[in-house]
């Protein structure tokens, strides 16, 4: 804060009080009291002027300093959330990719699985079909050999 004897305005205002009341205690140039008071009221008058301008200069800096703080204070406290459509359908285009590359190594192993399971159950019959063949071979016994005779 700047002292109230350092200010500008208030050296000013009291050097001419001072000038004036110099002027009045020596009363050159022969001047009334009227004159004087006059001067006087003159200065006061000044001096009050350029004190309502300082005033009004130091309420228009304070409003302005209030009002660039509440807006620095409404700026930091919002959200900023900027959405640009092409990240946005670029990330979602790679999403989609990746999930339809997991489907596909998954559709791949289930098809394996499938193949492993119906692979087994082929050997599983091709295994109960010749037991059985040979049961019925053996229990008919000529029967057999019209069967071979047959699958020649």
């Amino acid at each position: 804060m700047i002292s109230s004897i350092r200010s500008p305005l208030l050296r000013r205002a009291a050097f001419v009080a001072l000038v004036f009341g110099g002027l009045t205690a020596c009363q050159k140039n022969n001047a009334s009291a009227d004159q004087v008071a006059g001067k006087l009221n003159d200065a006061a008058q000044l001096a009050g002027q350029k004190l309502d301008q300082a005033a009004s200069y130091v309420g228009q800096q304070v409003d302005a300093t209030k009002a660039a703080a509440q807006q620095n204070l409404e700026s930091a406290s919002a959200p900023s959330i900027n959405l640009d459509p092409n990240a946005l359908a670029s990330t979602a285009q790679a999403n989609l990719q990746n999930a339809a590359s997991a489907a596909h190594a998954q559709l791949g192993k289930a098809a394996s699985l499938t193949g492993q399971g119906l692979e087994t159950a082929g050997h599983k019959l091709q295994e109960w079909s010749a037991q059985s063949s040979s049961s019925a071979a053996a229990a008919s016994g000529d029967g057999s050999d019209a069967q071979k005779q047959m699958d020649k």
